[in-house]
Parts: C-alpha cells; sequence; structure tokens
C-alpha cells in the first residue's frame, strides 16, 4: 500500500471526533474512526456527523478509501485486537487519537461505576492494544474538570489535581496516570490534552450552550444553577481542531515524549453573560429556573495556554460571544433541533 500518515481516532463519530475526521482528511491523512454510537444522546446526531463527514469526501474530491468508520466499543478487546492488527499492514505512520469516552460530570455522578469502567478500562485496553501491537504515539483527550475547585487561576498543567470532585474527572485524571505508566515501561510517545468547555456546530445537545439556545427558542424555562456567577473558559470547536491538529504534526515528529497540554480560549464567561450571549443571537429573551448549584460542578475553569503556545504554537482566535453566533447561525439551519 502507498504510505500513508494514518490516525485511529476512538470517538470519532462524536461532537470533536467528527470535526477531527475532517480536519485530518484535509490534511492527507487516512483516518479509521471507531465508536459505539452510545444512546447517552440520539444516535441520529452521530449518523448525521459521518455523512457531513462522507459528503466531505464527494465535495472535495477525495478518495473514498481513506476514511473507515468501525462501529464498535472500546471494552472490545477482541474488536482492538482485529483493528491494530489490520492498522498494522499500512505502511504509514500511525497516530492514536482517543477521544471516546463516557462524558458528563453529573451524570458520572449517578453512574460511577460505567464511567470507571469505559474511561479507565476502556483507556488501558487501548494502551495494551497499542503496546502489543508496536504503536508508539497516543494522543488522549483529558479535561478541564481534573482541576477541581482549585482556585488558583488561570489553571496551569504543573497545578496540583490530586482532588477530583466528580467521578468524571477522577476518571480522566487516572487515564493520565495509566498514559505516564506507560510512557515510563514501554517509552510510549504521550500527549494529554485538557480540552477547556468546548462548543460549536455539532455540540451535545445536553451541554449548556445547545441545550440552552433550544431552550430559549421554543420558549421553555432554561435551568440555571446558582447566581450566575460560576465561570467557564468556553473554547469553539475550530479552535480545539486547530489544537489536535498540532498535537498530531508534533508527535509525529518527536520522540520519547509524555505532555499533558491545556486547550482553552484562556478567557472567562459568566453563566449569566452566557445566557446573555445566547439570547442576543436568538434575538429572544430566556425565562430563568433558579436552581441550586449542583454537586460536581467547579466553580470555574480558566486555561493557562502558555505551553501550548510555546509548544505547538496553539493560538485560538474566536471571542466566545462570536462562537455563540456561528453556533446560533449553524442552529438555526439544522432540520430538526432534537
Amino acid at each position: 500500500m502507498r504510505s500513508q500518515n494514518i490516525c485511529f481516532v476512538t470517538g470519532g463519530a462524536g461532537f470533536i471526533g467528527s470535526h477531527l475526521c475532517e480536519a485530518l482528511l484535509r490534511s492527507g491523512r487516512r483516518v479509521i474512526a471507531l465508536d459505539n454510537f452510545d444512546p447517552f444522546y440520539d444516535p441520529i446526531l452521530k449518523e448525521r456527523n459521518i455523512n457531513a463527514i462522507e459528503a466531505l469526501l464527494h465535495t472535495e474530491g477525495m478518495d473514498k478509501s481513506s476514511f473507515e468508520l468501525v462501529r464498535g466499543d472500546i471494552r472490545d478487546q477482541a474488536l482492538l485486537e482485529t483493528l491494530f492488527a489490520k492498522l498494522q499492514r499500512y505502511s504509514g505512520n500511525v497516530t492514536i487519537i482517543h477521544l471516546a469516552a463516557k462524558a458528563g460530570v453529573r451524570p458520572s455522578i449517578a453512574d460511577a461505576p460505567l464511567y470507571s469502567d469505559v474511561n479507565i478500562i476502556g483507556t488501558q485496553n487501548i494502551f495494551e492494544a497499542a503496546k502489543k501491537y508496536g504503536f508508539q504515539k497516543i494522543i488522549y483527550a483529558s479535561s478541564s474538570s481534573v482541576y477541581g475547585e482549585n482556585t488558583k487561576v488561570p489553571f496551569s498543567e504543573t497545578d496540583p489535581v490530586d482532588a477530583p470532585i466528580s467521578p468524571y474527572a477522577m476518571t480522566k485524571r487516572s487515564c493520565e496516570l495509566l498514559a505516564y505508566t506507560y510512557h515510563h515501561l514501554y517509552d510510549m510517545d504521550m500527549i494529554g490534552l485538557r480540552f477547556f468547555t468546548v462548543y460549536g456546530p455539532r455540540q451535545r445537545p445536553d451541554l449548556a450552550i445547545n441545550k440552552f439556545t433550544r431552550m430559549i427558542d421554543r420558549g421553555e424555562a432554561i435551568p440555571f444553577y446558582g447566581d450566575g456567577s460560576t465561570r467557564r473558559d468556553y473554547t469553539y470547536i475550530d479552535d480545539i481542531i486547530d489544537g489536535v491538529m498540532r498535537a498530531v504534526a508534533f508527535i509525529e515528529k518527536e520522540s520519547h515524549i509524555y505532555e499533558i497540554i491545556n486547550l482553552g480560549e484562556s478567557q472567562t464567561t459568566t453563566l449569566r453573560e452566557l445566557v446573555a450571549y445566547i439570547e442576543e443571537a436568538l434575538e429572544k429573551k430566556a425565562i430563568i429556573d433558579p436552581l441550586p448549584l449542583q454537586p460536581g460542578d467547579v466553580p470555574q475553569t480558566y486555561a493557562d495556554i502558555s505551553k501550548a503556545k510555546a509548544m505547538i504554537g496553539y493560538a485560538p482566535t474566536t471571542l466566545v460571544k462570536e462562537g455563540i453566533a456561528q453556533f446560533v447561525s449553524w442552529y438555526k439551519k439544522q432540520d430538526a433541533r432534537l
């Protein structure tokens, strides 16, 4: 087979994963995506994401064989063995980009064992298969939730992260520790990307920006936790994908590395401000349903991205107000607003 850099993307049909698959294909890489179409939210949304990738192949005249979707679970060790054995037969360099996970802080409190099974054991399955078949380069998704209730801001990769306040955060920190262990024992190159509240077209429907947009549009009361002063570092999907692509390029040429890198906008927005931006973009007023703060939610997230800038040239450009307007524009074009 012709030599071509190959990326194996878990969670490839999801919000971030589908955008990443498109960017990888545009860069000339071959992509094999794995996704189990978990019913955590309506699987038809992931089907639409895959349709968008296939449409990209057609409209940009790409070789259809450069993208392959595999439907399956990262907990299926036999499937991973089959896939990684297949990857061995390609002549290009292979980078594994592991995004698949059970997502969400609040749902993780309701079913902590499941989150540990998928996020920790599933990740170890990926690392074990990579070790067995000789794949050395892995990028994996971590989360700003690992910083917990840290009061020092902005959050730096050197800050202590030994006090997670949700099962989800615990699983993400556990994956970082697993990655270090495999790096130390087997010299596997590892980059963990701590994502900070990613939003934009195709965002999961359970996340605040998507959920609030739909509810305000329909005239429904939105759940408003606390007094509106909680702050998040909201990161537009295009900036996140640029950061991941830069990490891919970095790991493809470097060796003997273990790095954790923040990917955020490095600015914060209060819940109150967020709702106002959505109201402005929709030209509709929100109906507020005031509720107490939720267990597991952190008061703020705020990324120090100086390492990302220095190491991989990451430079986010989308201000939150602009990103919200772009999301709402995309939302209005959807045929069925699920």
